[in-house]
């Protein structure tokens, strides 16, 4: 079994604080690079045990999912579900993140299909979207792995890091059953 197979998603909770701080300093400037930076007041203990508990939150009001990634006990990534949106649409926003050092070993994909499994299944979601940032062709090919398809793109739509950037539009509907 390759690494990628053992990776399993988890809700954050209080016990993973301090790992999730940790893996958020190691990664911070790899983050940066294809994400808005966070404040600097978002790097402490204290700051990422309100947002776990903000998390824990959203879950309970069918607002927001978020998983830590891990191998083995330890954090390799995140991935999260964002702006769920029922009913009539049952919908959310994908979004996810792999640490410099896990990068290139097939986690992002797997990560993504864990998070389909939960999406379309318990969760009972129908559509995904996904945004991505012209310059970010890996995480495209991430997604168009696991059945997403680019449906836009914006010119210039998004500013970051000093310029203006294009952004590509993905969806993935939940496969329906035609037995």
């Amino acid at each position: 079994m390759t690494d990628a197979l053992r990776l399993a998603l988890h809700p954050p909770t209080a016990a993973d604080t301090h790992a999730l701080l940790a893996f958020e300093l190691d990664n911070r400037a790899h983050f940066e690079t294809w994400v808005t930076a966070r404040s600097p007041s978002y790097y402490s203990a204290d700051a990422i045990a309100a947002m776990i508990e903000q998390a824990q939150r959203e879950r309970e009001q069918d607002q927001s999912y978020q998983f830590l990634a891990k191998l083995d006990g330890q954090i390799v990534g995140r991935v999260n579900l964002t702006a769920v949106t029922r009913p009539y649409f049952n919908k959310a926003q994908l979004g996810y993140r792999i640490g410099a050092q896990f990068g290139g070993r097939g986690y992002a994909s797997r990560l993504v299909a864990l998070l389909l499994e939960q999406a379309f299944g318990p969760l009972e979601l129908w559509r995904l979207e996904a945004t991505v940032r012209l310059p970010n062709l890996a995480s495209a090919k991430v997604l168009q792995r696991n059945g997403f398809h680019q449906y836009g793109m914006s010119g210039q739509a998004m500013y970051f890091d000093g310029a203006w950037c294009d952004l590509l539009y993905f969806e993935r509907r939940k496969q329906q059953d035609l037995t």
